[in-house]
């Protein structure tokens, strides 16, 4: 009998696009686990006496599993295929929906929230990590389409949850919402299959010569000896963090500036100044990740990082200089989203570059950490701001961080990859932890890829 993989070589070149579109409905299904969350704060604590601050940890432990576990479910992708780890994922997303919808202690609350954050970690990991696979020839597009879809999930389903709440209660929000996701997850896990190790007719076409690829395969293990992993890793942490301690503080940014009791009428709606930015903010968030990945296909990795990451710099820093003008609040603090947001798009696709593809997933569970890293940066910008009694100092610090890494894309990165790439194609194939993988001993060439 015919393996999926080997089958694959045989499907038409739409298949992979099914592939992916299926991955991104996936990644819907689970976004409001993380994006909705906020609407349940209120009634949770209404309902059961509970402080904000004890009900949000729950949101803590969600984000934890949900961030840390990747690199073990891409490791299991890796292994054994998608189907099973999204099957167990969805099965976790409902599992964990649905126990909140009964909790009615803080210790069930946390419990559901590492369930369901095991099960989105699940989700998420796998589906850029086969978006990776399927793609070699557009890896940016395929991760930023798939990680769009995280964001568009919950620009979908916010309106419904949060008018069911309202109609019907928190707890059967929960209910029907967890069920209901859970079974769309999984009946389209049934559906996945392994991506081959070249992804089928659809990826015969050359990689554009701007985009350095390895011919050989790294292990997470082997990766992690490597000088070019750290590189990239520390500049994650740096986009990621320079950007979340800007953007994850502004509600109280925007009360500081005075702008948050301004009004905005939108097409008849009138809408705060805060809650008009939030908006376009989460649009922007999202179809940065496919632009900023599709703009990566043609002209490079560490060219479209150098862009990206210097917009970045400079809107955070105009962001404190004239973010006290409600426009430029709104036109600012969109720059700095949409050059935020790539970074879900041009790391995993960066890796699976530079690392191969058979351990595509794995690899780029491993770099997904950096997110969580990155958080630690948040409370602190909030200590650094209550220390020096302005927010100058958390601007500064967050436009010097992408500054940084922009200067560490073209500078460093740059050439290290290209050696790295130039001396990693070439080694011959042996299957353990102290050499690396290639299709074919003694056949690699060297990358870039001609057209």
């Amino acid at each position: 009998m015919k393996t999926d993989a080997s089958n694959a070589f045989e499907r038409p070149a739409s298949f992979r696009w099914m592939q992916l579109v299926m991955g991104i409905i996936c990644m819907a299904m689970i976004a409001n686990l993380q994006y909705g969350w906020t609407l349940f704060v209120n009634p949770l604590a209404e309902a059961h006496g509970w402080s904000k601050a004890s009900i949000q940890v729950a949101f803590t432990i969600f984000i934890l599993t949900e961030t840390w576990l990747v690199p073990v479910e891409g490791w299991a992708v890796d292994k054994w295929g998608p189907r099973p780890v999204v099957l167990f994922g969805g099965l976790l997303c409902a599992i964990g929906w649905i126990m909140n919808s009964y909790a009615s202690t803080l210790a069930v609350l946390y419990i559901a929230a590492a369930i369901s954050g095991i099960g989105a970690g699940a989700v998420y990991g796998t589906c850029v990590g086969s978006a990776l696979k399927w793609f070699p020839d557009r890896r940016g597009l395929a991760a930023g389409l798939t990680a769009a879809g995280f964001g568009a999930g919950s620009a979908a389903t916010i309106i419904p949850i949060s008018n069911m709440i309202e109609a019907r209660g928190y707890a059967d929000t929960f209910l029907y919402f967890g069920i209901g996701q859970g079974a769309v997850v999984i009946l389209l896990a049934l559906l996945m299959v392994r991506p081959p190790h070249a992804a089928g007719k659809g990826a015969k076409k050359k990689v554009n010569p701007n985009v350095l690829q390895t011919t050989a395969d790294f292990k997470p293990s082997q990766m992690v000896r490597t000088p070019v992993f750290w590189v990239m890793y520390l500049m994650f942490v740096l986009v990621a963090a320079g950007g979340l301690m800007a953007t994850a503080q502004m509600g109280p940014i925007a009360k500081d500036f005075e702008i948050d009791g301004v009004k905005f009428n939108i097409m008849g709606m009138i809408l705060p100044a805060l809650t008009f930015a939030l908006a376009i903010d989460r649009v922007l968030n999202g179809l940065t990740r496919p632009f900023f990945g599709w703009v990566s296909d043609q002209i490079g990795r560490e060219k479209t990082m150098f862009i990206a990451f210097a917009m970045e710099s400079v809107g955070i820093i105009l962001l404190y200089y004239f973010g006290r003008d409600p426009i430029m609040f709104v036109i600012l603090t969109g720059l700095v989203f949409f050059a935020w947001g790539e970074i879900y798009s041009l790391f995993p696709a960066t890796t699976a570059d530079t690392f191969g593809t058979r351990n595509a997933a794995g690899n780029a569970g491993l770099m997904y950490t950096a997110k969580g890293t990155a958080s630690v940066f948040v409370p602190i910008s909030s200590l650094i701001t209550a220390a020096s009694g302005s927010w100058e100092a958390v601007f500064f610090v967050g436009c010097g961080m992408n500054a940084l890494a922009a200067v560490l894309a073209w500078w460093v990165l740059r050439p290290m990859r290209k050696r790295f790439i130039e001396e990693s194609s070439g080694t011959v194939s042996v299957q353990d932890d102290d050499k690396v993988m290639t299709g074919s001993a003694g056949t690699a060439t060297a990358s870039p890829l001609p057209n």
